[in-house]
């Protein structure tokens, strides 16, 4: 096989592992591997029991890494989480390394613990690091956290701030299954409880993907086209806090991705709109009289894409 054909390859397995496992989701699972691709970070709502941890925890091991999940509560502490010194009488310390450091984390329900812990986490999905007691621990490569959250309001939440939401280079929506989907599980569901999952890549194989995807090409009218989109949006009069430049970024890194799951080496203004809603949706806080005339982030970006021109793409 060559290298140009297999660094194809291995993304079409590694979703077609996980969907033996989850039903559905296609959605999801491009995300996932899209934000892989891009060193990115996905922030997944929806209700429980729609296969949220099972989606990570698959994923995980379908990349070969090493899965860790974090039940959030408000008293999780900044330590339960990047680690902590145990030190002992005799003087001596020893640095017991938190769930934090694994290839994939699942920060679940990362709404429910307090602000001083969810900030613990910012400083490991922008640098790919932690900070200890002045010593600094690097994370693995790759490193990805699949953080859920519970609906906003809800009894013991402490929303994300717009610092965190802005590390989440996407967000997903995990819906309940489809009548086919959900008659599919029962029919799996003696599999579904024990998968034998396999891995279909390594770290190293990772590596040089999130290589090749930075080769494919943007060409100007693309790239203006991003940044018109966001523009559109960030200054939209319901919009309150609109979205950053890392919006642009997830757009233009993910955009390069979904060109290279496509086989192409460049990308078209599709694969822009396809990620539009993921990447900017979370980032956009609206205006108090806005919500209260029902608006929301969706109708806002549905609004921007039709009035934008689609550029033409040689």
């Amino acid at each position: 096989m060559s290298e140009e054909s297999e660094t194809i390859t291995i993304p079409r397995m590694v979703l077609d592992e996980v969907s033996r496992v989850v039903v559905g989701k296609e959605g999801e699972r491009v995300i996932l591997l899209v934000a892989l691709l891009c060193g990115g970070h996905v922030l997944v709502e929806g209700p429980a029991g729609s296969a949220k941890t099972t989606l990570a925890k698959t994923f995980a091991t379908a990349i070969g890494g090493h899965f860790k999940r974090i039940q959030f509560t408000p008293d999780t502490l900044p330590t339960d989480l990047t680690g902590f010194y145990l030190y002992t009488v005799m003087g001596t310390s020893k640095f017991i390394s938190g769930p934090v450091f694994a290839n994939v984390v699942l920060a679940d329900e990362l709404n429910r613990t307090t602000p001083r812990t969810q900030s613990a986490l910012l400083e490991a999905m922008q640098e790919n690091q932690v900070t200890i007691e002045g010593d600094t621990y690097s994370l693995p490569d790759p490193f990805m956290v699949i953080a859920t959250q519970v609906r906003y309001g809800a009894e013991g939440t402490y929303p994300l701030t717009d610092v965190q939401s802005d590390r989440f280079m996407f967000k997903a929506r995990s819906e309940y299954p489809s009548h086919y989907e959900e008659t599919e599980v029962l029919q799996r569901i003696d599999f579904l409880e024990s998968p034998d999952v396999k891995a279909v890549t390594t770290p190293e194989q990772l590596a040089g993907l999130k290589e090749k995807v930075k080769q494919v090409h943007v060409c100007d009218e693309v790239r203006n086209y991003i940044v018109s989109i966001v523009e559109k949006i960030r200054y939209h009069r319901d919009v309150g806090a609109g979205p950053s430049p890392r919006a642009s970024i997830a757009l233009f890194r993910g955009a390069r991705a979904i060109a290279h799951l496509d086989g192409r080496d460049f990308v078209l203004p599709d694969d822009v709109r396809t990620l539009v809603k993921p990447a900017l949706a979370h980032r956009i806080r609206l205006r108090a009289e806005a919500e209260m005339e029902n608006v929301n982030p969706d109708t806002i970006i549905t609004k921007a894409l039709e009035e934008i021109p689609v550029p033409k793409v040689k």
